[in-house]
């Protein structure tokens, strides 16, 4: 067993920059999410083989375990031996695998984590449907947990399908598209992430003052770390981002960087041509697409999405004020100084 913890921890650890200073608090975190993968693929087991295989199909490709590593942090705070906690950090994690099956339909993906797309093998169909087969046992498992958890769940699962629904509709009329965008990042990201903290520390019996500084905390960190992946996207190499650099570009997404561009009313050169190219929407020609991305990696466009990135990573840290100085707490704070750094 010392060996599984020690590689779920690692993998997770390394895919989302939070540093463990304290060997107990890594030995604790770890053995959390080995309960977590191992019970994982016991809840979505179904009677009928191809559900059941469909429903494993993106546990077996593995991930960051982002949510449930947060549920175990924060557990960390008050009693991590609490069996509800392992069953919380499922609840999130089995919620954001259903809206994995659903994006990739709505975004027509090939390829998750490495291995085909539900859609691409089975169907939209298909993939949709096994996607509420989790949002179903993802409610199951919170109904073991109580009342309130159900609700919990409920809200934020209410939260991701309004956040989808904001982004495939667009800015409402005469609401600012950068402010819409945020609204969308917040919903489809930031919740379900402000629900694992939340989670972590309700169900370690943490004082609700410091339940609520975490929510908060989870809503801002998600914020801060979808808007750094914005900026990646631009200036990474394809290693770092685990995308083709400029993919947004190329599929006409218009992140952060590319708002502020598009707002600005610069009048040099560069500013006015890469409003020009970007004007256009998706950039396709290999040639533009070049040009777009040199230009926006040295516009101020970029250099005020990373001021953008930097305020919510200080603002996460902030909300962790009221939480004891304890190695968990250190190990949030290394995740603001982790997003804040991972964009230059």
């Amino acid at each position: 067993m010392i060996g599984v913890v020690g590689k779920e921890t690692e993998q997770t650890r390394r895919s989302v920059g939070i540093e463990f200073a304290d060997a107990g608090l890594e030995a604790g975190v770890g053995r959390i999410l080995a309960s977590v993968e191992e019970d994982l693929r016991q809840s979505v087991l179904s009677a009928d083989p191809l559900v059941a295989e469909a429903a494993r199909h993106l546990v077996d490709a593995g991930g960051k375990r982002f949510r449930p590593l947060l549920v175990a942090l924060a557990a960390q705070l008050g009693d991590p031996t609490s069996p509800d906690v392992v069953k919380a950090a499922i609840v999130v994690e089995l919620t954001h695998l259903a809206s994995l099956y659903h994006d990739d339909v709505m975004d027509e993906a090939a390829v998750r984590r490495g291995a085909p797309s539900v859609n691409s093998r089975w169907g939209n169909v298909m993939a949709i449907l096994v996607g509420d087969y989790l949002f179903s046992r993802a409610a199951s498992v919170a109904a073991e947990l109580g009342p309130e958890a159900v609700n919990i769940q409920a809200e934020t699962f209410a939260r991701l399908v309004h956040g989808q629904i904001a982004e495939t509709s667009g800015p409402r009329d005469g609401e600012d598209k950068l402010a819409h965008y945020l609204r969308v990042i917040a919903q489809k990201t930031g919740s379900l992430i402000a629900t694992s903290a939340r989670f972590g520390g309700m169900f370690a019996r943490v004082p609700a003052e410091q339940v609520d500084a975490l929510a908060e905390y989870g809503e801002t960190i998600g914020i801060a770390f979808q808007l750094s992946d914005d900026l990646l996207d631009i200036a990474s190499e394809s290693e770092q981002s685990g995308k083709t650099p400029g993919t947004d570009l190329r599929e006409g997404v218009p992140t952060l960087p590319v708002l502020y561009a598009l707002a600005s009313d610069e009048t040099d050169t560069a500013s006015v041509r890469l409003r020009q190219i970007l004007s256009t929407g998706p950039i396709t020609d290999d040639a533009l697409h070049a040009e777009a991305l040199g230009l926006l990696r040295e516009s101020t466009a970029f250099k005020k999405a990373r001021e953008t990135v930097r305020s919510y990573s200080d603002r996460a840290r902030s909300s962790l004020a009221v939480l004891p100085d304890q190695p968990a707490r250190r190990a949030l704070e290394s995740l603001c100084d982790f997003i804040a750094e991972r964009t230059g």
